[in-house]
């Protein structure tokens, strides 16, 4: 009976968030993904119910792995990885010096930040989450009575308006949402669908890729599962892992081997590959070093080779390392992007929704100066605003069979829903007063290869000083929607909206 009231007293003094209520409006959104089973099932357990002693953090975050739950957005638990390899994100999402379980100013709530379009957003939850039997059942950490992974979880579905919401999207987005920066897809093979409509990613090679692998410290790697084929199923279709090491172990074996070690989100392990436990490739290496490596993997985590890795898997997501003063660094040359600017945008009907360049009407789109003062490494990203959800919309990613036919992933389908297919240009032009038909007629100097309906697009380049105009467009005319566009560089920049009226550029005004 003692337990009993001060259970309910509890629940009764600390705070419920009326704005997401511990109920199944929280949970879901037209119950059209494999939760729906679990209707009426889930009930809502405050931390101190779930265990005796709860934390926020372990003493070595960078030790505590994340573990999926029955809600499918391993997409966020992958881009969640970042803030254990950064104080400054950790801190940045997570603000420290929030009351927690043990202090008496405790109430039973907490603040996250996310970034969206273009700013910090504060999120207060309250510690109520989501339980079967008594114990979480979407995402924890692998110590369970570690609880900033659930609690940032809650705000991210409140965020986007219940759990359900969360289920299938793109590491990428994630990425951004968490560390304001941008996030790079590779492709890892032809996938044999129409590249040109499809997709951004390029074809990652084996060398770009072992370089990359240098900065696994410093950013997220994730890779995924995107086409049905045999031996899919052992790594899950649509999934995403973790890269987590690579081992170059010529030296030892006496020829070419590079060891991956994966992680998967679902906390199993799910490899039957040469080089799982008591698998052939073991044999190439001497038994000492063997046991060694196999030692050093935890609960779902496997090793596979190079050669496995770009047979098996199909993409590759990767976040630019941020430094400890917030700022991005490139992927390419790992130079630190210390200048940047931001301008919103948007495509209006009958205005400056001008389509693709194939349309005549694209001199209409949006345009942008940006003036490079010296040579710098510039990167350019055309963020598009999510559009609002509709019935149509929950109604159509009901319907898996048609994505199917079409070869496309649930996030996929969801992500064509969601946004546009965008595009983005960029030309230099060497006089003050220039001739926009006869520019726009021209190659650009760099461009997204195709129009994407990923959330952000990007290019990066080497750009020497003067006068570029940015033109960011979506594939179809009259297509109307809001936009962000972020450009980061090694040197000073200006970034300005050009005005209809004015053939002649603004004044050049520098960042600083």
């Amino acid at each position: 009976m003692l337990g009993e009231k001060k259970q309910l007293t509890v629940k009764r003094d600390l705070y419920a968030d009326p704005t997401f209520p511990a109920n199944d409006t929280s949970i879901y959104f037209n119950y059209c993904t494999p939760l729906a089973q679990f209707r009426g099932e889930i009930s809502w357990l405050r931390p101190q119910e779930i265990c005796s002693t709860p934390r926020l953090f372990s003493d070595k975050p960078q030790d505590v792995q994340v573990k999926q739950g029955i809600l499918g957005d391993c997409w966020f638990l992958c881009a969640c990885i970042a803030l254990q390899k950064s104080k400054y994100l950790l801190n940045k999402v997570i603000p420290p010096g929030q009351p927690s379980w043990t202090d008496e100013s405790y109430q039973g709530c907490f603040t996250c930040r996310v970034w969206q379009f273009g700013h910090w957003v504060e999120v207060t939850i309250d510690d109520r989450l989501p339980c079967l039997g008594g114990k979480l059942c979407f995402s924890q950490c692998q110590t369970e009575d570690l609880f900033w992974l659930p609690l940032l979880e809650k705000a991210y579905a409140k965020l986007h308006g219940s759990y359900e919401q969360l289920w299938a999207g793109q590491v990428a987005d994630a990425l951004v949402d968490l560390t304001g920066g941008i996030a790079e897809r590779w492709t890892l093979k032809d996938s044999g669908r129409n590249m040109e409509k499809e997709r951004t990613g390029m074809v990652l090679e084996k060398t770009v890729f072992r370089r990359l692998m240098n900065l696994k410290e410093q950013c997220v790697i994730s890779c995924s599962v995107l086409n049905s084929r045999q031996g899919a199923s052992e790594l899950g279709e649509f999934h995403a892992f973790i890269v987590i090491d690579m081992l170059n172990l010529s030296k030892v074996s006496g020829k070419e081997i590079f060891l991956l070690r994966i992680r998967n989100p679902w906390g199993r392990r799910c490899w039957k590959g040469p080089w799982c436990e008591g698998g052939q490739g073991w044999s190439q290496l001497d038994p000492v070093v063997a046991s060694e490596l196999l030692s050093q993997i935890q609960e779902g985590e496997f090793w596979v080779d190079e050669e496995e890795f770009f047979r098996e898997f199909d993409e590759i997501t990767m976040g630019f390392p941020i430094n400890e003063e917030g700022q991005l660094q490139s992927l390419l040359t790992e130079k630190v992007l210390f200048h940047s600017q931001n301008l919103f945008g948007s495509w209006v009907r009958g205005q400056s929704a001008g389509g693709c360049r194939n349309n005549s009407s694209f001199p209409t789109n949006p345009k942008f100066w940006l003036r490079v003062c010296e040579k710098s490494e510039v990167c350019i990203a055309l963020l598009q605003k999510h559009r609002k959800y509709s019935p149509d919309w929950a109604g159509r990613i009901q319907n898996l069979t048609h994505l199917a036919e079409e070869n496309l992933s649930l996030a996929e389908g969801i992500q064509r829903k969601n946004y546009q297919a965008v595009g983005l240009h960029v030309w230099k032009v060497e006089k003050k007063r220039f001739n926009l038909p006869k520019t726009l007629s021209a190659p650009p100097v760099v461009g997204t290869v195709c129009h994407s309906y990923d959330r952000e697009v990007h290019v990066c380049c080497d750009l020497s000083p003067g006068y570029y105009l940015v033109v960011p467009s979506t594939f179809l005319k009259d297509e109307v929607g809001r936009f962000l566009l972020r450009v980061f560089s090694t040197g000073r920049i200006s970034l300005r909206t050009r005005k209809k009226q004015c053939e002649s550029y603004p004044p050049s005004a520098l960042s600083r």
